[in-house]
């Protein structure tokens, strides 16, 4: 099941989405002068980057390999989260706020989400640890 998502969904996806876009930045190249496209753009390499490491986690995964914990594959999950809301926001908001406040919020979202993944870790192992004790 895991090969269908991967090589039937997600890297179609991929490939379709970059087809229109290019497609769309080549009909409308004054989309390139604006500035929070350039950041929009940065994102979308980014998510680029985040999916061919993906990719690395799935190869190694199918050869049983298995080199991450599931605290650290919950938090890699939730990177790609926080690249595509960045995304949706600069393109729904563009010029309605300062985009760099946005991306700063996002950083510090981001940032906040982590946070909150490792102190549930945390709480989870303590309680763990006391059904252990009792």
């Amino acid at each position: 099941m895991s090969k269908r998502l991967w090589y039937i969904i997600t890297w179609p996806s991929a490939i379709l989405a970059s087809f229109f876009a290019f497609w769309m930045l080549y009909k409308n190249p004054y989309y390139l002068k604006m500035p929070w496209m350039h950041v929009k753009l940065t994102f979308v390499l980014a998510l680029y980057f985040y999916h061919f490491s993906c990719q690395k986690i799935f190869s190694q995964l199918q050869k049983n390999i298995v080199k991450y914990s599931a605290i650290q594959l919950r938090i890699w999950n939730e990177i790609a989260t926080i690249i595509l809301f960045a995304i949706v926001f600069l393109v729904t908001l563009q010029n309605a706020i300062n985009w760099v406040w946005g991306v700063v919020g996002i950083l510090l979202f981001g940032l906040l989400m982590m946070l909150g993944i490792k102190l549930y870790k945390k709480i989870r192992e303590k309680k763990n640890w006391e059904k252990i004790k009792n």
